[in-house]
């Protein structure tokens, strides 16, 4: 059996065993301990194993890392009279362990509380399309408001979103309204623009085409010219280079034709006429020396010749 001896050291083992558990405390990486002896702020404690003084002192844990805390909806009357719903949610940050535990009984419900009177008091100052398309300027106003407050808390306001604002139905519906009547605006804006610039291009097109075809028919036109004035200038070249004798033969040769047609009136001069017919002579009395495939001509000329003088006699 065991003595009174040994029941006594049982006891005391397990007392120094239940001591030796009270005093050690572990803090994790994301939290900060507040040592309070005999209640009276002592000193913090870092991430890490600590040993404290059973019933003496006691450790008060802090959580570092950013938190997110809800804000109830609640309704707001904007500047015009137009009642909407709205809530948000806040991120903060305890920077200062000792002022977040002993400035303020319990922040988090402080914060909620602030956040609630400042949405209030930002909407009220704006119209109802102020509030809708102003939720960037609403966020940077209400941390701004939030941060002036919590800094003497040790808590710092990260960041601050408005979730939703939404106006009463009959608003909704006026505005869903509103917003259709705007889109057909814009289609049918956007449908005359491009009618216009249509008929633009249209007329543009059939502008720059006439131009072309005048282009064209001032080319084909300058082409004929040219053509013609080339034809001429080659036509008085071959003249000019043509024998006097050959013409006259030609000429005499075409009067029979003409003549087929009832009265003849020659278009020749007298003198010129008669000059023609004395050189024909000539050659009736010295005829030149031709190769003999040329012969026939000489007949033929003096069957014209004696034409002439008939029609001349």
């Amino acid at each position: 059996m065991i003595g009174a001896g040994g029941i006594a050291l049982i006891i005391l083992g397990i007392f120094l065993l239940v001591m030796l558990l009270l005093s050690v405390k572990v803090i994790r990486p994301y939290q900060k301990g507040l040592v309070e002896r005999l209640g009276k702020f002592n000193r913090i404690l870092d991430p890490g194993i600590h040993f404290i003084i059973p019933f003496m002192e006691r450790v008060k844990i802090v959580d570092m890392r950013e938190h997110v805390i809800d804000v109830p909806p609640q309704e707001v009357i904007c500047k015009d009279n137009v009642v909407v719903t709205v809530d948000a949610v806040v991120y903060y940050q305890v920077l200062d362990p000792v002022k977040a535990v002993y400035n303020v009984s319990d922040f988090l419900m402080a914060i909620v509380k602030l956040a609630q009177t400042n949405l209030r008091a930002i909407i009220g100052e704006m119209e109802l399309d102020e509030t809708l398309s102003g939720r960037d300027i609403i966020n940077a106003r209400l941390r701004e408001e939030l941060d002036k407050i919590t800094d003497r808390w040790g808590v710092k306001i990260t960041r601050v979103e408005i979730q939703r604002i939404d106006p009463p139905k009959d608003i909704q519906e006026a505005m869903a309204k509103q917003m259709t009547a705007e889109r057909e605006k814009r289609a049918m804006i956007l449908l005359a623009e491009g009618k216009k610039e249509a008929a633009i291009r249209e007329a543009e097109g059939q502008k720059q085409a006439a131009i072309l075809r005048a282009e064209g028919e001032k080319q084909r036109q300058i082409l004929i010219a040219e053509g013609q004035a080339e034809a001429i200038r080659k036509v008085l070249e071959a003249l000019k280079l043509a024998d006097e004798k050959y013409l006259a033969l030609q000429y005499i040769e075409k009067l029979p034709e003409l003549a087929k047609y009832g009265n003849l009136i020659v278009p020749y001069e007298t003198e010129a006429l008669i000059g023609l017919l004395r050189i024909l002579q000539k050659l009736k009395e010295e005829p030149p020396k031709l190769p003999k495939p040329e012969e026939p001509k000489k007949e033929n000329g003096d069957e014209d010749i004696e034409k002439l003088e008939k029609m001349m006699g």
